[in-house]
């Protein structure tokens, strides 16, 4: 494949998942161990670290992605946070269209929380964390990207870095349209040098390769790479017409 090869390095210290269905992290070592099934359904987490009044401002996508920031990064602060998801809201996305296409006018606050950097900017808004915010959307390697840009920070000098990523299942009116299974998810990982992993839960890799298109699989990719992540494999890949990445497990 054309285009410059990348390989980073990196310890994962500190991780926190939620799905229906699987809300703690011995839940989500037995769904990797189980055969792929991608979550789904209308729970919500409670989010009962965030204030009463700052709850109800955030929408159904954004309480999971706060819910595994909240877990993963507890009371720490100061480090960069990179939000990162492919297809963002796609809900809140088809009632606007869909708004237009009636010739209706459009909220401005729904408009606001369509964009892909809306619920990084609420989280660190709630939290009065001043640190930088950085959201990432890439196609089906999102959360590739997500880890070249964490590692980017820690080549600058930082000690840590959370990468939050989620997405959710399609509405009815883009079903049609994903090229990979929909499945409402979100996980956070803490990110360190390999060098000082303290304590971490294993040193990883993560380079481009002549990856052949891949065909699809039974999991979104980015919950694909969330399992191989909590398995045992040496080594996971995934490739399209673009491009190609591989993932492997040093620690």
């Amino acid at each position: 494949m054309a285009g410059r090869s990348v390989r980073v390095e990196f310890a994962i210290t500190h991780w926190a998942a939620w799905a229906p269905g699987l809300t703690s992290q011995e839940a989500w070592r037995g769904w990797a161990a189980a055969p792929p099934i991608a979550p789904r359904g209308p729970e919500t987490p409670p989010l009962t670290e965030v204030p009463a009044m700052a709850r109800r401002r955030v929408e159904k996508l954004g309480r999971p992605a706060f819910q595994v920031a909240q877990w993963c990064q507890g009371e720490a602060r100061g480090f960069p946070l990179i939000f990162a998801s492919r297809h963002g809201d796609p809900g809140r996305g088809a009632d606007l269209l869909t708004s237009l296409a009636k010739h209706e006018p459009l909220s401005p606050t729904s408009f606001a929380l369509s964009v892909h950097n809306a619920i990084g900017a609420q989280y660190s808004i709630i939290r009065a964390d001043t640190a930088n915010v950085t959201a990432v959307s890439t196609g089906l390697f999102t959360l590739e990207s997500a880890v070249v840009e964490a590692v980017a920070h820690l080549g600058d000098g930082h000690d840590e870095v959370m990468i939050v990523f989620y997405d959710a299942g399609p509405p009815l009116i883009f079903a049609g349209h994903y090229d990979e299974p929909g499945a409402d998810f979100a996980f956070a990982w803490r990110l360190t040098r390999p060098s000082a992993p303290r304590g971490a839960n294993g040193v990883f890799s993560l380079e481009t390769a002549d990856v052949p298109p891949t065909r699809s699989e039974v999991l979104p990719h980015g919950l694909s790479v969330f399992r191989f992540f909590l398995g045992s494999e040496p080594s996971y890949a995934r490739g399209d017409s673009t491009a190609g990445w591989k993932w492997s497990r040093h620690a």
